[in-house]
């Protein structure tokens, strides 16, 4: 049998609920006099039949006014409630406050009665343990504020196929309590498993960092692109769940321990050769200015030779990584 999702909801507008409840309570009373009244009649010689019409009637009347007080339901603000009769879909509740209802609906959630409980697996990693609490002693109402997924940094393959960790938080909050419901198991959950896949698969699609001279989107680089390409892709998986994705971040991005240290000194390679380009490059400037300027104001005439000797010496000071040592020379140059 086909899957069938529920594309739209009911609203539902309960009646006042302080009203229902002095109703229901004076049916309840109401009882009372029922019961006295037979058991005066009884006594004073009447019909063994009328009592038990009065002790019938009084119980039918405390009963109903039993049922009436389960219809009456407390809605917060920020906060929903799926209702169901005898199976079947009813309609969702979404104007805080006091409210009487069918009391025969049955509010339904299931993330009611679990409970995240943090613990570490043996690994020494950090996760959260869903922990299942008696269901009838918990509030089954849906939440309807903003709030945090912290998917924990796990480990994948880049583009290139280097080990990274990378971790993430979604700021996330139910649009659509009865999709949230009824078309998925459990919502939390799912938003929680399309977070790990989104992630891994953004992970496979990039590389950390850009190879030399190459001019494309890296996690280091373009994390803000990559999160927002997160975030429209993590918003078509959970639409179906009612689920609207508000921000994704990327809180955690660094190269397994494994391979750390040697993609550290390649950075540091690279950090240097770049150094030592910009280095050259203002050495080889200066020295063109310097022989400009002593051509241009005739302080010396120089010969190729001469040129030579000085380029070679300018370059090795300004090109040093320790302060030149000067020899003063007081005679000829020959």
């Amino acid at each position: 049998m086909e899957n069938r999702k529920f594309k739209e909801e009911k609203i539902l507008k309960g009646m006042p609920g302080m009203l229902m409840l002095l109703v229901s309570i004076l049916v309840i009373l109401l009882s009372v006099p029922v019961f006295v009244g037979g058991s005066i009649y009884f006594s004073g010689g009447g019909s063994g039949v009328v009592l038990a019409l009065s002790i019938i009637l009084g119980t039918i009347l405390v009963c109903a006014g039993a049922v009436m007080l389960c219809g009456l339901k407390v809605i917060h603000p920020n906060e929903a409630l799926v209702l169901t009769l005898f199976g079947n879909y009813y309609g969702t509740l979404y104007e805080a406050g006091f409210h009487w209802v069918n009391p025969f609906c049955t509010a339904i959630n299931p993330t009611a009665g679990q409970k995240e409980v943090p613990q570490k697996d043996p690994s020494g990693k950090e996760i959260s343990v869903n922990i299942n609490l008696n269901q009838s002693l918990t509030s089954k109402v849906v939440s309807l504020k903003t709030m945090t997924l912290d998917n924990k940094k796990q480990k994948v393959n880049d583009e290139l196929g280097n080990p990274v960790e990378i971790g993430t938080i979604v700021i996330w909050k139910v649009k659509n309590a009865t999709k949230a419901v009824l078309n998925v198991e459990n919502y939390k959950e799912f938003l929680s498993i399309q977070c790990d896949a989104i992630t891994r698969n953004a992970a496979r699609n990039y590389p950390y960092d850009a190879n030399d001279g190459a001019d494309e989107k890296t996690l280091r680089g373009s994390s803000q692109e990559i999160a927002d390409i997160m975030q429209e892709e993590l918003q078509t998986k959970v639409l179906e769940a009612g689920i609207e994705i508000l921000d994704v971040r990327i809180t955690h991005l660094a190269y397994a321990p494994e391979i750390a240290s040697a993609m550290l000194q390649r950075q540091q390679a690279t950090a240097i050769i770049d150094a030592r380009q910009k280095i050259v490059e203002g050495a080889v400037s200066m020295v063109e200015m310097a022989l400009q300027q002593l051509s241009e104001n005739q302080i010396v005439e120089l010969d190729e030779e001469r040129k030579a000797a000085m380029v070679s010496n300018l370059l090795v000071v300004l090109c040093g990584n320790k302060d030149a040592q000067p020899i003063v020379n007081s005679g000829s140059l020959y």
